[in-house]
């Protein structure tokens, strides 16, 4: 017997979710895009300023996958998220 509400996500999701942490990582990862000084942001190079900004972008993409990954409740789910009394 299976449940089909307590199926795991489609393979659509996890592949969109696989593509968004490959480019969350490979960002900070492919140093050659951003191992520049030019342009400046204040006195900051663009070395660290992007690296700055990837911090909030990457953990916005993580919670994003999270979302997209936590199990939903079914139909007929209590409030708390467990199935609801007979």
């Amino acid at each position: 017997m299976t449940d089909s509400s307590r199926a795991g996500p489609s393979r659509a999701r996890l592949g969109a979710v696989a593509a968004l942490l490959l480019a969350a990582a490979g960002g900070a990862l492919l140093v050659p895009l951003y191992a520049r000084s030019a342009p400046r942001l204040g006195s900051f190079p663009f070395f660290y300023w992007y690296q700055l900004a990837c911090v909030p972008a990457v953990s916005a993409v993580c919670w994003l996958c999270w979302a997209l990954l936590r199990p939903r409740p079914g139909p007929g789910a209590g409030r708390d998220g467990g199935a609801a009394p007979r």
